[in-house]
């Protein structure tokens, strides 16, 4: 049997009544697996992590964009991670008897599928993309739910489905297809942002540090630190423990 995984995005956090209405809607979509939650108030942000076979997984994901399109407003929505959308990024996964090339044809279905039914602009990023720069989801979303409006002006930011505005309260939704991604979030005993923004530059691939890593310094109020905030798009060749290492090394650099 094929089976993908998803790990949807969604611009929610903090209010556990609604996150568990999202999840709730999810499960009650058919034969998909719910695999882990994991919300961040700092963030206002939740990860939802669902595998199973394709069909049942695209069905889910539609009952979560659904419910997170009804009860999530991001004119009220603050949250130290960037984000464009109620529904911010939708990855597909190959896991087992499945490609990538089948996984970005079910990702552009489902975002034909998204734009059709709640007139959102969708961008296909990575191994979906339709044009080189729109791969990388950074720049995608570059200019957040704010910024859209005036980016969406330019051609080269136009939404492959969708209209060519912005929804006035879910924003735009990234759907995609890529390999295992590990969000790693290495925490600070500083509350500095300053500190956790010079590691993230000194570590990501973009500035001139390790390959496959993104990073960005975020401040979490509630716990009193900073973190350093890292998407490690291929585990394979930069493994986990060279990026913690390489953190620990800048950060007594800084005397943290």
């Amino acid at each position: 049997m094929p089976i993908i995984e998803s790990v949807p995005n969604f611009s929610e956090g903090r209010r556990t009544g609604v996150i568990d209405t999202i999840v709730a809607a999810v499960r009650a979509s058919g034969p998909v697996r719910v695999l882990d939650l994991s919300s961040d108030p700092d963030h206002n942000r939740s990860v939802l992590t669902l595998a199973g076979e394709p069909t049942a997984v695209l069905g889910g994901l539609e009952a979560l964009v659904a419910a997170c399109v009804e009860s999530i407003d991001l004119r009220e929505h603050r949250g130290r991670h960037p984000r464009m959308g109620a529904v911010d990024v939708i990855p597909l996964v190959p896991v087992q008897d499945i490609t990538m090339a089948d996984c970005a044809q079910l990702a552009r279905r489902l975002g034909e599928t998204l734009a059709r039914r709640h007139d959102l602009p969708v961008y296909l990023y990575e191994e979906a993309a339709t044009a080189e720069h729109r791969r990388d989801l950074a720049a995608i979303r570059k200019g957040e739910f704010e910024g859209f409006p005036e980016k969406m002006r330019d051609p080269r930011w136009r939404p492959d489905f969708g209209p060519d505005h912005v929804h006035p309260t879910a924003g735009c939704v990234a759907v995609g297809a890529r390999p295992f991604l590990i969000a790693y979030n290495i925490n600070l005993t500083t509350a500095d942002l300053e500190v956790a923004r010079r590691i993230a530059r000194a570590i990501r691939h973009s500035s001139g540090g390790l390959r496959y890593v993104k990073a960005m310094g975020v401040m979490l109020e509630e716990r009193g630190c900073a973190q350093v905030s890292i998407n490690m798009t291929d585990f394979r060749h930069t493994p986990l423990h060279r990026v913690f290492e390489m953190v620990r090394s800048e950060a007594e650099r800084h005397g943290v």
